[in-house]
This record gives C-alpha cells, structure tokens and sequence, in this order.
C-alpha cells in the first residue's frame, strides 16, 4: 500500500462506481495504471467488495440501536453464526472489554426493535445478558444538512 492505493481507496469509498477515466484523473495516474491497481487491490483482499451506502430511515428502517451482548465463551462461534441469520442485525463485533459482541440492530419502528431484541438475539443459546443502547440520530456519511451548511 502507498499514498496512490489510499487514494484510490478514498475515492472508491465516496463512490464506487466511479469510472476507471475518473478514478485515474482524480489520483493522477493512468487509466491502466487505475485499474491494475485496484484489480490489485482486490485480488489481495483489500478491497472485499463493492457496496452501497443506505440511508437507513428513507430505507424503512426508523428505529436503530447498538446492543451490546455478553456471551458464555464456550458457544461464541455459534452465537456469530446465528446473529448472521437475523436480518436486522447490520453489523457484528466481536469486542474485548466490558462486553463481547456489539451489534448494530436496524428495525422498522420501536416494537419490531424489541421484538428483535427480546425475542431473537436473547433466546440463542449462550447469551447471557444484553443490553440496548438506543440511536437518536445517525451521522454515518457525514453531517446532517443543517450542520453542513452552518444553520
């Protein structure tokens, strides 16, 4: 990795379906030069995938919450492996410190983020206490529009 990969990765991490004549003009190199980097890239792992970003209210999802979770060390492997099955867990950390798994949980409205909670994370086997850290508002992506303006 130099300061052309970082750069490339910054670019593709605004938009990932910027053109290989974009891409190359904006960390000035070549058009082949751009794309036998990120071939690169990607062949090595760096890059593990081209993806979007949602916005996750204007996608349905109005309530959201990190929970964190302890779990008896005997069934983690099996605890990820069922979390991954729950269509409302985002993202899963295995985590050291207080706890041992921190989830991003996206839910339609408040009820169906409880039921999620209490009802499927809580009753995998191996979760012995969780606990829910509600998200008020989300600046994934940057700021909302009124900060970035400065009203």
């Amino acid at each position: 990795m130099d300061d052309t990969d970082r750069a490339i990765l910054a670019v593709l991490a605004e938009d990932a379906r910027v053109s290989m004549t974009a891409l190359a003009e904006a960390v000035h190199i070549s058009r082949a030069g751009a794309h036998a980097r990120v071939r690169r890239l990607v062949d090595s792992g760096v890059i593990k995938n081209f993806t979007i970003r949602t916005d996750p209210v204007l996608a349905g999802a109005h309530a959201s919450a990190y929970v964190t979770l302890l779990v008896d060390q005997t069934g983690w492997q099996e605890v990820r492996a069922r979390l991954g099955q729950i269509a409302e867990v985002e993202h899963i950390a295995l985590v050291g410190g207080d706890f041992d798994v921190l989830l991003l949980v996206r839910a339609a409205d408040n009820s169906h983020l409880r039921r999620v909670v209490l009802e499927d994370i809580q009753s995998i086997p191996w979760v012995r206490n969780t606990r829910t850290i509600l998200i008020f508002e989300d600046f994934a992506g940057g700021p909302p529009p009124a900060l970035a303006t400065g009203r």
